[in-house]
């Protein structure tokens, strides 16, 4: 769904994977699309990325409002359960560098806990790889 939110917004690049670079929450202003580490790599405007975050943190009130009430955006959390699931069996049945973005105990920000890509291994979590190197723009909403 976030890649095509992407080309939706009017972008002509493609998106292999937004995912990872997305930290999710339930709460929309919580959510802090890390647009600068998509891969394979672009380029926004300050108005583009403004104008994209808004559009990627109210996600799942446009699922709601497109259901008229009828529904919710559960589905979207429950594929990212089940995908995290998957990533984690995975990785304890012995494949190697399985990441894969989780809510966790962390010291990345001043929060306890924040979402952050995690490698997965035979025990768990492995490594928290953290958010990398935000820009100004996420660097302030954060």
């Amino acid at each position: 769904m976030p890649s095509r939110l992407i080309l939706q917004c009017g972008m002509t690049k493609v998106m292999n994977d937004v995912f990872k670079t997305l930290h999710l929450s339930l709460l929309s202003v919580t959510i802090l699309p890390l647009l600068s580490q998509v891969e394979p790599s672009c380029e926004f405007g300050d108005e583009e990325r403004a104008s994209l975050t808004t559009r990627i943190q109210n996600a799942g009130t446009e699922v709601v409002e497109a259901k008229a009430g009828g529904g919710s955006a559960t589905l979207s959390m429950a594929y990212a359960g089940a995908r995290f699931a998957f990533a984690l069996l995975q990785a304890m049945n012995g494949a190697k560098n399985v990441v894969e973005c989780s809510y966790v105990e962390s010291d990345v920000t001043d929060l306890q806990f924040f979402s952050t890509p995690l490698r997965l291994g035979p025990n768990g979590v492995e490594e928290n790889l953290g958010m990398g190197t935000l820009i100004d723009f996420e660097q302030e909403a954060l």
